[in-house]
This record gives structure tokens, sequence and C-alpha cells, in this order.
């Protein structure tokens, strides 16, 4: 019985798209994808927000819907083109980020912001105003890339302890694929990077490895299940097995981070690029990279068979 039902399984798994054969193309272009990232990181760099380098956050009140263009504006006359303008809450409430100056402290920069903004509306009322220092940006940088570090630490001891070795190290380098790939987006573009951001990649960190588990899953299961074939075809079939699971999920996140993209205003712009951007790249990943390392590392059916009991010790009272 176990013998005919692992017959059905084995032809289930055939004349289906050969998602391996194509390992060698697919990953010459993340190789590629990653190049560029690395080198936009390492020339460019990202386009930290004040909660990375400090600075001015303020949020002003106007009597009426305010003019996000001409604010702008009027802060590029007076050297701070960089701030970020953006409505908050309604049309009439406004917020703005000012990255720090040289020679100018936090609380000066407050009020000249200010005072550009009652030039043109004396009836701008203050809200409120924040200051970043520094040194908490560095602290925060310094943090966030030490929590993405230990993330993968951790899913790469979890997926040796659940899967196999093999397959943890699959897993791990298709998140470290899709943190790079992401990251470099946003080094390219220069879209602002912020703490919002920051928890978007670590968002994708979980989607990801949730795409990618499932699939290790599945290929676990026809491992044990399925005598025939080789490691190849039975990771293709078990990816084959999972596509439509996969891309239906992926499509229907996408239609919450579109909406959320053009509807939700720009104040999550960038926390709805990020995991735009890693939804897409997460599900190329679980389809092509995570199995495609695991079979550059000749993994085998062998590798996830349970151990064989000794009859020796079974007879043993």
């Amino acid at each position: 019985m176990s013998k005919a039902r692992s017959v059905a399984k084995a032809s289930a798994l055939g004349n289906q798209i050969n998602f391996m054969g194509q390992r060698r193309i697919t990953t010459t272009l993340s190789i590629v994808l990653i190049l560029v990232s690395l080198v936009s990181l390492g020339t460019r760099g990202l386009n930290f927000g004040i909660d990375f380098t400090g600075g001015v956050l303020l949020e002003a009140e106007y009597p009426q819907a305010a003019d996000l263009g001409s604010i702008r504006a009027d802060l590029a006359s007076n050297d701070f083109a960089a701030a970020q303008v953006q409505n908050f809450g309604n049309v009439r409430d406004v917020l703005i980020r000012v990255l720090p100056l040289e020679g100018v402290n936090n609380g000066q920069l407050g009020e000249q912001i200010l005072s550009i903004l009652q030039s043109s509306e004396p009836a701008v009322a203050l809200r409120r105003i924040e200051f970043v220092g520094p040194q908490v940006g560095e602290e925060l940088t310094e943090q966030g890339g030490l929590a993405m570090i230990f993330a993968l630490l951790l899913i790469l001891a979890y997926i040796m302890f659940r899967f196999q070795w093999k397959f943890a190290v699959g897993s791990v380098t298709a998140l470290v694929h899709d943190v790079v790939i992401t990251l470099g987006v946003f080094s390219v573009l220069q879209i602002s990077f912020d703490l919002s951001v920051l928890a978007a990649v670590l968002a994708v960190i979980g989607y990801s490895l949730n795409d990618t588990i499932v699939v290790f899953d599945r290929i676990r299961e026809n491992f044990r299940e399925i005598h025939q074939g080789n490691a190849e075809e039975l990771m293709n079939g078990s990816v084959n097995q999972m596509l439509s699971r996969t891309v239906i999920t992926s499509l229907t996140t996408l239609l919450v981070l579109m909406a959320l993209l053009f509807l939700g205003g720009e104040a999550v712009n960038g926390f709805a690029i990020a995991l735009i951007v890693g939804v897409i790249v997460g599900t190329y990943s679980s389809v092509f990279t995570a199995s495609a390392s695991a079979l550059f590392l000749n993994v085998s059916p062998q590798d996830l068979l349970p151990p064989e009991k000794d009859p020796e010790l079974d007879e043993l009272p």
C-alpha cells in the first residue's frame, strides 16, 4: 500500500515546470542583482532618515488645507531643500522632518523652521516638536543591524533543528538575498530609510522564511515518501506542488500593499515600498534560490530519512 502510494506520488510530480533546471540562469540573475545592490550600498549608501541621522521633527497645524508644494519651496529657499514635508492625520496638519545642520543645534533649527512657516502663514500653530540627537541615531543604526544579524542566526539554528543543515544554509542564503536586494533598491533610488522601513525589512525576513519553510516541508515529505527519482526531480516537483499556494499568497499580500502605497499617504510610502519589493523578491527566492542552494550542497533524500532502529536494541527487555 505504501509502495503504491509512493508510485502515485512520483507520477504526480512529472510533467511540471522545470524550476530547478533553470537554476543556473536564476542564480546568475540573483548574483547580478546582489552585486548591483552591494556596489550601490558601498558607493551611495542608504538615504537615512531623521531616525538614524538625528535632526528635528516638527508638527504644525494650518487654519486651512496646507499647500505642501509651497511649504517645500519656502523651506528650500532657506537652505532646507532636503526637508521632508507631508500631511499628518488630515490636510491641515503638516509633519516636517529636517536633518541636522553643522553649527546649528536642534533647538535653533526648530525655531528657524517655525519662523519660515509663519512668514507665509502667521496663523500656523506649533503642535509638537521633537529632537533626535546624532548619538541616538547611531544607536538605532547599530541596534537595527544587530537585530537583522540575530534574526538570521536564530533562523539558521531553527532550520538546522527542524530540517537539516543544508536546508538551513539554503534558507539563510535566500533571506540574505532578499534583504540585500531590498536594501539595494532603497540605495539605488535613494528612498528615505527610517525605522518603519527597517521594520518592513524585518517583516520581509519573516515573510520570506514562511514561504521557504512551506516549500521545504513539502520537499521533506516527498523525500521520505517517494523513493523514485533523484533529488532534483523531487525538489522540482515539490516546488510545483506549492506553486499555486505561493503565488496566491503573494498576490493577495501585494494587493493590500499596493492599496497602502497609493492610499496610505507619504508617511507609509517607504514601509509599503520595502514590503512590496520584499514580497516579490521573497517569492522569487523561495521558488528558485532556497531550493537551488540546498541542491548545490548535494542534498539528497537520505539526508532527511529518519534513523533506522537497531533490531538488537528492540529485543532488549
